[in-house]
C-alpha cells in the first residue's frame, strides 16, 4: 500500500500536483485528502450535468416526462435505432446482445433458476413497465445513450410493450397509461422486507 501512494504522489508530482506537499498530503490521508484539502482533479459539476444523469423512473412513475408515442412510431424508431443489435423481430443476437421480445411458454412457470436456457425478455420476466422506459432512456441505443427524444421513448416502449403481448398493438402511451400497465411477471417478485429495506409504491 505504501509503495502505490507513493508511485501516485509522485505521478500527481510530475503532472503539476505539488511535489513533496501532495507526497505528505497521501501518507496522512490514507488514499485521500484531508478535511479541508484536495487534489485540486478535475471540477464541479455543472447543474445541466447532473440534471441530464437525474434520470431515475420510479415503479410508480415518478420522474417520468411529459410525452406521449404509439405502438407504430415505435415500430419505425426499433428498425431504424435497435434492430442491428437486437435482431428485426427482438430475437437478441448472441452473445451480446439479449432477446427483447418474446413470451416463451416455458417462462410462464418463472422457472428460470432451473432452466437458464428460457429468455428472459421484457415480456416474461420484468415486473414494470416503467423500467422499460428507464432503462433504454438511460442506456441505449448503445451507441448514442440519452439520444432518444421523450416521445420518442414512449414510443419504443410501447412497441416494445406491444410485441411481447403486454398491450394492445394500436396502443398509445403517455406517462399516465405506462404507470398503468401491469406487467405479466409482476406479482412473480416479492418485496423487499428485510430491515432497513422500504416498499416503493
Amino acid at each position: 500500500m505504501r509503495r502505490i501512494m507513493m508511485l501516485g504522489a509522485a505521478l500527481l508530482a510530475a503532472c503539476g500536483g505539488g511535489g513533496n506537499e501532495m507526497t505528505a498530503r497521501v501518507s496522512r490521508s490514507n488514499g485521500g485528502p484531508p478535511p479541508g484539502q484536495h487534489f485540486e482533479l478535475g471540477r464541479v459539476a455543472t447543474k445541466a450535468e447532473v440534471a441530464a444523469l437525474d434520470l431515475d423512473v420510479s415503479p410508480n412513475g415518478t420522474g417520468l416526462p411529459a410525452g406521449k408515442g404509439s405502438v407504430l412510431e415505435g415500430g419505425v424508431i426499433y428498425v431504424q435505432k435497435c434492430a442491428a443489435c437486437h435482431g428485426p423481430k427482438g430475437e437478441g443476437i448472441p452473445p451480446l446482445y439479449p432477446q427483447l421480445i418474446g413470451r416463451d411458454s416455458a417462462g410462464e412457470s418463472f422457472n428460470f433458476a432451473s432452466n437458464p436456457k428460457i429468455a428472459r425478455t421484457i415480456g416474461n420476466y420484468w415486473p414494470y413497465a416503467t423500467t422499460v422506459f428507464d432503462y433504454v432512456r438511460r442506456a441505449m441505443p448503445m451507441a448514442a445513450p440519452g439520444s432518444l427524444s421523450n416521445n420518442e421513448l414512449y414510443a419504443i416502449t410501447a412497441y416494445l410493450l406491444a410485441e411481447n403481448k403486454v398491450i394492445a398493438p394500436d396502443a398509445t402511451l403517455d406517462s399516465a397509461s405506462l404507470v398503468a400497465v401491469k406487467m405479466p411477471a409482476r406479482d412473480r417478485f416479492v418485496r423487499d422486507d428485510r430491515k432497513g429495506g422500504h416498499e416503493i409504491r
